[in-house]
Parts: C-alpha cells; sequence; structure tokens
C-alpha cells in the first residue's frame, strides 16, 4: 500500500489550503454524525449526510453526504465553491474512487463510480468503494443569460480556470479522503482515479500534479490536449462548410456510410481476418486512401464529391496555421466515421435548439472561445453566433492556448494537460508505484487516437521502452468517444486495474465483446477479442473466429 495522501509527508501548499490536519479517527462515524463532525477542513461545508436505502438510484446501502468547500468570491464577481457529493458504502471494501466527470464539468453528476465497462449496473459503489464527485469547482447552470455558453462562462474568473484544469481535485480530494477514513474509522487501504474524456483528461493530470494520490488510475478516450483540440473545431467547421454552405447537409449520412464501407474493404483484413474489425490501424492508414472515392465525370455510386473528399483530407490532417506549423494532430481513417456519434460531435445533431448544429459546433465552440483563449473571448450563447465565431476564426492569431496576460497567468495548455505533456516522463507517479491504464477509440471524433498515441511512444521512448511498467495504452478500432458504435467496446479495464495495483498482475491483454444492443454489428454478438496494449496488434492465429483466443498479440 502506498502512503496516502493525507498522511504523505509532502503535502506542501495543497494541505495548507484545506486547512487539513491529523489521522482517521479510531472511532468510526455515524452518517447522522457527519454533518456535525470538526473535520478541521477549512472552508469545509457539509449540507447533508443521510443514510440511502437500496433503490433504484442505489445499488446498495449507503451514506450519501454532500457540500462544497473553498467558497470564494471571483475576479468576475460570481461565486465559485467545489461542490461534491460522497457516498459511503455500509459494506465498505477499503478502498475509494475520485469519480472525474466530463464536458465543461459545472453539476456534480452522482457519485456512483462509472467503471467506463459499458455496464451501467456495474459501478465501484455496487463494488464497495466510497465514491466522490464534483462539479470542478463551477456552477455550469449560474448563467441562463448566456444560453448555450453558459457552461464556459466561468472562464473569465483564472482561479476557475485552473480549478477545472487540476485544482478542483487537488483541493478536494484530502477533504473527500479525510471525511472517509473519519466515517470508517481506518486508512484507506487503496485509492484510484477513474474517468472518461474530460474525466480521462482529469486523470492524466493528476498523475503529474498529484501523483501520489491515487494507486491506480483509468483514463478512457482522454481529453488531455484538450485546448488544441478545440482549435480542431474550427477547423472541422470551416471545412464542412466550404462544401455546400451547410455543414449540416455536408455530408448525407450515405455518403459517409460510403467512405466508411471503402475503409472497411481496405483494411479489415490486415490483421488476418475480415470480421468487420480493423484491428491494425497503423497499416490502414498506409494502405486507405480517401483520393480513391472522388466521384469522376457523372458518375455517383460508392463516391463521393472532390469538395466532400478534400474536406475529409483536410480534417485528417489537423489544422495548421498559414506556415504549415501543426496546432494539433492528424486523425485515423477508421469505420466509425459513418456512425451516429462522429456525425453528433461534427455535423449534425437532433437537438432544435441548437439548430441541429454538432457539438463542435455549439458547446464546444463556447470553451473555444472562454476558456481555451488567452484572454478569453466573450461569445453569444446562441446558434449562429457560435458557429459564426469558428467560421471566423483565424489560425494564425486567435490560436492562443498558449499565450500568457497578466490577468491570465497560466495558458489553457498549462492548466489543462499534464505538467509534462509534451516531453512526459511520469517520472514522481511512476517511482510512487503508481498504475495507470489509458484506453482510447480509433473512431473518436473530439480527441484524436493518434494524439494518445504519440503521447505514449513519447512517454516510452523517455522510460528506455520500459513505460508498460507502470502505464498501458490500449487502442479499441471502430471504438468512437465511448461505447455505442462498430467495436468490441465493452470490456473491464478497471478489474484489470485494480489486480495490477493490489496483486502486481499487470494485463497482457483485455478481453472485449459487443455491447449487448449494438445496432452496427449484430452479426458480432456473442463474440469476443483482444484488446493489445500498444504497440501489439491483435492477429488472427487461429481457427475459431467468435474467440478471442484465435488471436495473438504481436
Amino acid at each position: 500500500m502506498r502512503l496516502q495522501w493525507k498522511y504523505a509527508a509532502a503535502t506542501g501548499a495543497i494541505l495548507a489550503a484545506t486547512g487539513w490536519t491529523g489521522a482517521a479517527n479510531a472511532q468510526a462515524l455515524d452518517c447522522a454524525e457527519l454533518t456535525s463532525h470538526d473535520f478541521a477542513a477549512e472552508g469545509l461545508v457539509i449540507t447533508e449526510a443521510a443514510a440511502e436505502a437500496v433503490g433504484d438510484d442505489s445499488p446498495v446501502a449507503h451514506c450519501l453526504v454532500r457540500g462544497h468547500v473553498g467558497e470564494r468570491t471571483g475576479v468576475d464577481g460570481n461565486t465559485y465553491r467545489i461542490s461534491f457529493e460522497l457516498r459511503l458504502p455500509d459494506d465498505w471494501n477499503g478502498r475509494f474512487v475520485h469519480q472525474f466527470n466530463g464536458g465543461n464539468d459545472g453539476a456534480v453528476v452522482p457519485a456512483t463510480g462509472n467503471l467506463l465497462n459499458a455496464d451501467p449496473a456495474d459501478t465501484a459503489l455496487s463494488r464497495g468503494y466510497a465514491v466522490v464527485s464534483s462539479d470542478a469547482g463551477h456552477d455550469g447552470a449560474a448563467h441562463p443569460e448566456a444560453g448555450l455558453a453558459s457552461g464556459a462562462k466561468f472562464g473569465f474568473d483564472p482561479e476557475a480556470r485552473s480549478d477545472y484544469g487540476y485544482g478542483a481535485v487537488m483541493k478536494l480530494n484530502p477533504v473527500a479522503t479525510g471525511i472517509v477514513e473519519d466515517h470508517y474509522g481506518e486508512e484507506i487501504a487503496f485509492s484510484y482515479g477513474v474517468g472518461g474524456s474530460n474525466g480521462g483528461r482529469h486523470a492524466m493530470v493528476q498523475a503529474t500534479r498529484s501523483p501520489d494520490a491515487f494507486d491506480g488510475i483509468l483514463a478512457g478516450y482522454p481529453g488531455f490536449n484538450l485546448p488544441r483540440a478545440a482549435v480542431q473545431h474550427a477547423w472541422d467547421v470551416q471545412s464542412f462548410k466550404a462544401i455546400n454552405g451547410d455543414i449540416r447537409k455536408a455530408f448525407p449520412p450515405e455518403d459517409l456510410t460510403i467512405v466508411g464501407d471503402a475503409i472497411v474493404a481496405a483494411c479489415d483484413g490486415l490483421d488476418g481476418l475480415e470480421d468487420g474489425i480493423i484491428a491494425d490501424t497503423p497499416a490502414c492508414q498506409a494502405t486507405f486512401d480517401i483520393a480513391t472515392l472522388a466521384c469522376e465525370a457523372d458518375a455517383t455510386e460508392n463516391c463521393i464529391s472532390p469538395a466532400q473528399v478534400e474536406a475529409l483530407r483536410r480534417i485528417h490532417a489537423g489544422p495548421t496555421n498559414s506556415a504549415g506549423e501543426a496546432l494539433y494532430t492528424n486523425w485515423a481513417w477508421d469505420r466509425g466515421l459513418a456512425t451516429g456519434d462522429w456525425r453528433f460531435w461534427k455535423l449534425e445533431s437532433p437537438i432544435q435548439p441548437w439548430d441541429n448544429l454538432p457539438l463542435i459546433a455549439t458547446m464546444g465552440a463556447s470553451s473555444l472561445a472562454m476558456i481555451f483563449s488567452n484572454p478569453p473571448v466573450d461569445v453569444a450563447g446562441d446558434p449562429a453566433s457560435l458557429e459564426q465565431f469558428l467560421l471566423d476564426y483565424n489560425f494564425d492569431t486567435d490560436a492562443t492556448v498558449t499565450a500568457t496576460d497578466a490577468a491570465f497567468q497560466e495558458s489553457p495548455v498549462e492548466f489543462m494537460t499534464p505538467t509534462d505533456m509534451d516531453d512526459p516522463t511520469m517520472a514522481e507517479f511512476r517511482e510512487a508505484g503508481g498504475k495507470m491504464i489509458v484506453f482510447h477509440g480509433v473512431s473518436d471524433p473530439v480527441f484524436s487516437v493518434m494524439d494518445t498515441i504519440g503521447w505514449y511512444e513519447r512517454l516510452d521512448a523517455n522510460s528506455d521502452g520500459n513505460a508498460e511498467d507502470f502505464a498501458l495504452l490500449y487502442t479499441v478500432p471502430g471504438m468512437g468517444h465511448g461505447p455505442g458504435s462498430p467495436a468490441t467496446d465493452k470490456f473491464d479495464a478497471f478489474t484489470a486495474l485494480v489486480d495490477w495495483v493490489e496483486n502486481g498482475t499487470a494485463p497482457t491483454h483485455l478481453v472485449a465483446e459487443v455491447t449487448p444492443d449494438n445496432q452496427y454489428i449484430p452479426e458480432m454478438i456473442g463474440i469476443t477479442r483482444k484488446l493489445c496494449p500498444h504497440p501489439a496488434i491483435p492477429r488472427f492465429t487461429g481457427t475459431d473466429e467468435m474467440s478471442h483466443e484465435s488471436f495473438t498479440c504481436q
């Protein structure tokens, strides 16, 4: 067991800021006692502590604690505080999960502990873990007058930005673990951090910001380079708009189906078996050529227009400035671009109040403007204004993700990404004995798997080729931004992480299957496949096409 953060010798400014002192009480506290107990944490307010019986939203009997810490007035005159909820199961397994949430945060998601395994009933709470969740230090609904930009208005306060990036976790974690230990009257045996999307970013950031806080970290489809990924939103919208003036009509679903089918035809068998899963991603990038799909003369079948070909080529190459310098990264060709997930993020949504614009042109635009620009840019919250902000975005002058000024002394890249982002070592996390599993869908439409692969390969090079001793990356062919894709996207990385942390057994592969309600590849329901740690590829070397046992990681 690693020494818990609360009792570490060098807690520095974080514990000083929270005012946390002392060790866990020898005497456990009843749930009702938690509202009146003196936890010696400055600024901690517990507003509720009540027993929750087993029910529809409560898989096990537990104590539900709600409160906040660190209330203050921001430079923008608004009130900020880190609101949280903590769930303490009656039958506690001695372990703790910090649940990292997604999007712009701004709301306290129920602290049940999503384990990112495509099974909503199998949570950390149901397994007996104490779980904490927070709003990352701001209320996303505090500015209804801002319309769709409400959730990004906190970007005008520098401390709210840093809390969103990393501070809220570092301030809340010692308070939450202290409450857990005082409630049960014993120390936490093992602590885990778990999150997907922006939550995956939180996880990777904490491995460098607070390397002693978590024994194990699970980061799914992480936005660990989120400010630069947000620049891609403007690049995409401008690219699609150039096709016919309306991004919602730039690619009818049937046109993307043509592209997806062509990718499968070119790449499916590269792993030794034609089964609808493109497992050899690197070989596919070298094999598939989008230019072959351009319609010639009067052809209209099994092809797309030259303008559509150029748009897809451009967005897959990634954004650049006029000097040709990369502002983000490239993207992988994979069959998932023909899915509703890809369309929802990049082209069109079914949400009428968004004027059916995609997520990148609504929520993504306000985030780029107010959170990931320095200084922040005030933008109106109606769909037309948000789209226009992206259409007017100048990649030479507006991409200020690394800029600072007197008021905003941390750049968006500084407060949002791991501290060793561009030259990763994770040295302190590794030396503390921490273990991390990262997984990422190859068809993710918002955070490029190629960026995650690049990060891991730099980490491995800086670790003398031994990054696998403390960090593993699994890429998931066909998977988009989370499960629900033409992919074997149901697997249990968390159990593998726990076994690695607590028993020293590093996973050699993950066993994955198709979600039971998969609409894209229903013919594959019931089959299993291997997910191999990067850079290995699962190759078909056996005879049973239904079983992962017929695949070898090579």
